[in-house]
């Protein structure tokens, strides 16, 4: 065997080695997030891609402390508002003056809101895997396993034990790209921060 034979083999196995411990990370990043992190905040950029074509960007904010408690504000190109305070799921839109309620139940079990919101047994509505490395960011795969949801599946991007990028891939053949900046973990803030308040004057529709 030649020196530049065994040298190219080196560098193989190295390299071989090198993305098993790529895709190692991000199952793991993962765990360590869910573990430590029990409530953040943050900014969120969203589009949607089908065919290749972006369309429908939307950014604003983000809250959450698990479980099931988040506040959700669409600033951009509408003002929206989805808030949960572990029971009930309201949907504030404000240009139609108008309040949805819903329960919260174990709707947000299979849904890609449990990634980041829900409790900590994942594993129990998801069948999640490593999905290798692209853009810097170690990927996770996480497959529902209920039939019951609009998403076949959803991608989870880390870097250094935080979620940057989601995408959302549902049964139509489109995808929700979501974008996470100035992530904060374990914010100190009051136990009725996620109470919804009823603005006067909305009309609500109970579903």
């Amino acid at each position: 065997m030649t020196m530049s034979t065994t040298h190219k083999i080196a560098v193989l196995a190295a390299s071989l080695l090198l993305a098993g411990a790529a895709q190692a990370a991000a199952l793991e990043q993962f765990k360590t997030f869910v573990a430590s992190t029990k409530s953040a905040r943050g900014e969120f950029t969203q589009r949607q891609v089908k065919a290749g074509k972006s369309s429908n960007t939307a950014s604003g904010t983000f809250e959450f402390a698990r479980p099931g408690k988040f506040i959700w504000t669409y600033l951009k190109p509408y003002d929206q508002l989805l808030q949960a305070d572990g029971e009930q799921l309201y949907i504030y839109d404000k240009d139609l003056n108008q309040v949805t309620v819903k329960k919260l139940g174990n709707a947000l079990g299979s849904s890609p809101a449990a990634i980041l919101f829900g409790s900590n047994d994942l594993e129990k509505n998801f069948t999640l895997s490593e999905a290798g490395t692209r853009d810097g960011l170690e990927w996770l795969k996480a497959v529902p396993k209920t039939q019951d949801t609009t998403f076949e599946q959803i991608a989870i991007g880390l870097r250094n034990g935080t979620p940057e990028a989601m995408e959302l891939k549902d049964n139509f053949g489109s995808m929700s790209v979501l974008t996470f900046s100035k992530f904060e973990k374990n914010p100190q803030v009051g136990a009725a921060h996620y109470k919804f308040v009823m603005p006067k004057g909305v009309e609500i529709s109970q579903q």
